[in-house]
């Protein structure tokens, strides 16, 4: 199993946090976000590789954050040449990217590099196992406004995902999707079909809807708190969450 670590992009809500900086090189609670993510990563025993996409402006953060990195797993850091916010490629593309310059051919795990959460990336390998089919995680939020913000699903009983919807305007439930995939391997081709049939290239959850037409997708429940670090004020609930971790 590969895992797909989207990073490339500036993060200009942050300014001037981000200015010289990547966003997943912030430290929360003495570690940086991406630390937190490998350390999840480090549960799933079939992992063998992390490929990160960053842009062309941080990409020596990420290499030499990689050099540093103790781990046995492969760490793979790609350039997609984007030098601002202007030239970012979008997160779906960035994907597709790293699936052709990798050439990945293996089941794979989508993660955005700015999202920290609780909850065991095994337990969802092993469900997205035991359905043989693409996989979403899901959990409920109360909040109208926060559900605006991500991906909102529909399912069906068992689970199956019925509809898709990325940053709603008006979220048809309480169900929402943060940006941790688990791909087939061979559902990885049908990203370049996507964008050359000229579909939003931005965040990554714009890919599902499209994917529904053409494949089963689950959604995995999880429970605990995830945080996704687009704001200051986001970044800052993040560090009281996880400020009991520092010295």
């Amino acid at each position: 199993m590969k895992c797909v670590l989207l990073a490339a992009g500036f993060a200009t809500r942050l300014y001037p946090l981000t200015l010289h900086t990547p966003k997943p090189l912030l430290e929360v609670g003495g570690k940086t976000i991406l630390d937190r993510l490998m350390e999840k990563l480090e549960e799933i025993p079939s992992l063998d590789e992390v490929i990160l996409v960053s842009n062309g402006k941080f990409f020596s953060n990420f290499i030499q954050w990689a050099a540093n990195y103790a781990t046995s797993r492969k760490i793979t850091v790609l350039n997609d040449g984007a030098m601002d916010n202007d030239q970012r490629l979008g997160a779906v593309a960035d994907l597709e990217f790293a699936i052709r310059v990798r050439n990945i051919e293996e089941d794979t795990l989508v993660l955005a590099g700015d999202n920290l959460f609780d909850f065991s990336l095994k337990a969802f390998v092993d469900f997205f196992h035991s359905k043989g089919a693409d996989c979403v995680t899901t959990h409920i939020v109360e909040d109208p406004e926060q559900l605006k913000r991500t991906g909102v699903i529909l399912i069906n009983p068992e689970g199956k995902v019925l509809e898709f919807e990325e940053k709603p305007k008006h979220p048809k439930s309480t169900l929402a999707v943060p940006p941790i995939y688990l791909y087939r391997q061979d559902t990885l081709p049908l990203f370049k079909t996507y964008l050359e049939e000229g579909n939003n290239p931005d965040a990554p959850g714009n890919f599902i809807p499209w994917l529904l037409q053409r494949k089963e997708v689950y959604a995995y429940f999880f429970q605990g708190k995830r945080y996704d670090i687009g704001t200051p004020a986001s970044l800052e609930e993040a560090r009281r969450a996880f400020g009991f971790e520092r010295n």
